[in-house]
């Protein structure tokens, strides 16, 4: 079972210190938020030039402040500053909160921005002349402008029935957070895999992130992921993905159980057509600590 954790810590040192853990751990992946670090792409750097074969990711960068060739020299020199395959650029519009109400940038055509992005970025990480003029992103750019010293992977945040064209057609997968097992079968994975197969590329990839939580109250458990998770209740795109899965809040999409009940369903999520699973550890319950590890104890099993 290829299973990735939620990375992010307070200082660099620390980042590198967890990238090392989880790879010693087995874990497959580590993924990062745009926040971590202000920017994460640094102390991912830094973290991949420690480890060996661990994938460290963005889940995700947002698209709008940052050009998609400046985006892709970025992901060029965290490659060669790591020195080894293993960065995956993952990438999406954000929200329109974030974009039109901090940035003071336009938010109205985000799913045409995400795939003009798309067709510039990739083109670019592969090494090609890029010649584009679109309606949001312009690029002219000859062959070899930017250098990726080994493959870099783009994955779209798409939940949206265009995004997951779009992430079909010119990504190599998806990285999803709060759909549950339902929405990527009945959602995510026909429209991405017909898009992909339409357009003659690989299978995609599906990354499934959602919270996780080892406990025997399940009532509990799931009053813990609602306390973190107030800004993904209230925001539409979740809120439909998670409708169209069946549940009506985080606390609903989340897997909790005991360690049989969890092991269930992160199966369900594979069988429903993810090939990764991205999770985010929420401790539940008095001790925090002996809850962490409980849960992070049956991911690790699981992922060797």
């Amino acid at each position: 079972m290829r299973i990735g954790l939620m990375g992010g810590a307070s200082t660099p040192e620390k980042i590198v210190e967890q990238a090392r853990r989880a790879e010693a751990e087995g874990f497959h992946s580590l993924w990062f938020a745009s926040l971590v670090q202000g920017d994460p792409l640094v102390a991912m750097a830094l973290a991949g030039r420690e480890t060996s074969t661990i994938e460290l990711g963005t889940a995700v960068l947002q698209t709008y402040p940052c050009h998609p060739l400046l985006q892709a020299q970025r992901a060029a020199s965290v490659v060669a500053a790591m020195g080894r395959p293993g960065f995956t650029l993952g990438l999406g519009p954000s929200h329109e909160a974030n974009i039109r109400g901090m940035y003071g940038l336009s938010y109205d055509h985000p799913g045409r921005s995400s795939e003009e992005y798309l067709r510039i970025l990739t083109g670019l990480l592969r090494g090609e002349a890029v010649d584009f003029a679109g309606q949001d992103w312009t690029t002219r750019a000859p062959a070899g402008t930017v250098r990726a010293a080994h493959p870099v992977p783009v994955l779209l945040a798409a939940l949206s029935p265009r995004m997951l064209r779009v992430a079909g057609e010119n990504a190599d997968g998806a990285i999803l957070w709060m759909a549950p097992a339902a929405a990527i079968e009945r959602h995510v994975e026909p429209r991405i895999a017909a898009a992909a197969k339409a357009a003659g590329r690989p299978a995609p990839r599906i990354v499934a992130g959602l919270p996780v939580v080892v406990h025997d109250d399940e009532q509990e458990a799931r009053a813990a992921v609602a306390a973190g998770s107030v800004m993904y209740a209230n925001s539409p795109a979740y809120r439909r993905i998670m409708a169209i899965g069946g549940a009506d809040s985080p606390a609903t999409a989340a897997i909790v159980g005991n360690e049989a009940s969890v092991e269930a369903q992160l199966r369900t999520l594979l069988d429903a057509g993810a090939t990764d699973i991205h999770a985010h550890i929420v401790p539940a319950g008095d001790d925090i600590r002996g809850s962490l590890k409980r849960t992070r104890d049956l991911l690790r099993e699981l992922a060797r």
